[in-house]
């Protein structure tokens, strides 16, 4: 190999790993310009080191070589355990509402905060997060359990209705 070449190889070798980290590693961009850099410096080294027709090889196998890393990196990196799975099932063991809160539904219970509209309410001796329908309702009044949505504990002002 031509000892003019082997800086600008090294750097393109460099330029590659960047380019896998980026993928894996969150760096807002950062990453991104410093392979742009390795691959700018690498192909300036060969078009004045070496010749203009081996620094339009190098050009031309970049071209061709770094959309393929990207491709492949994203896919490899969709396949690996770091990443979300695409869906979350109750096989997966993902449970979205607990049962105890299904069976909360039309009863009552204290206001053991103010609802703003958030707080904490004691519904059949158990205290529970909940919120409001938008009112505002005062620490020690009775509420009623309107709806639960997931985990969230919908309640209004007994009172009220």
């Amino acid at each position: 190999m031509n000892s003019g070449l082997l800086l600008p190889f090294i750097l393109q070798i460099a330029g590659v790993g960047v380019i896998i980290a980026e993928i894996i590693l969150p760096s807002g961009g950062l990453l991104s310009i410093a392979a742009a850099c390795l691959f700018g410096y690498s192909l300036y080294s060969v078009f004045a080191g070496v010749s203009v027709t081996a620094g339009w090889i190098f050009a031309a196998v970049d071209v061709v070589m770094i959309p393929i890393l990207v491709i492949v990196g994203l896919k490899l990196l969709a396949r690996s355990p770091a990443t979300l799975r695409k869906r979350l099932s109750s096989e997966d063991g993902v449970i979205s509402q607990s049962s105890e809160l299904e069976q909360l539904k039309d009863m009552d219970g204290i206001a053991l905060t103010d609802l703003r509209p958030s707080g904490a309410a004691e519904i059949g001796g158990k205290k529970f997060d909940v919120v409001s329908r938008g009112d505002y309702i005062k620490k020690g009044t009775t509420i009623t359990i309107h709806s639960v949505t997931g985990n969230q504990i919908i309640v209004f002002n007994k009172r009220r209705l």
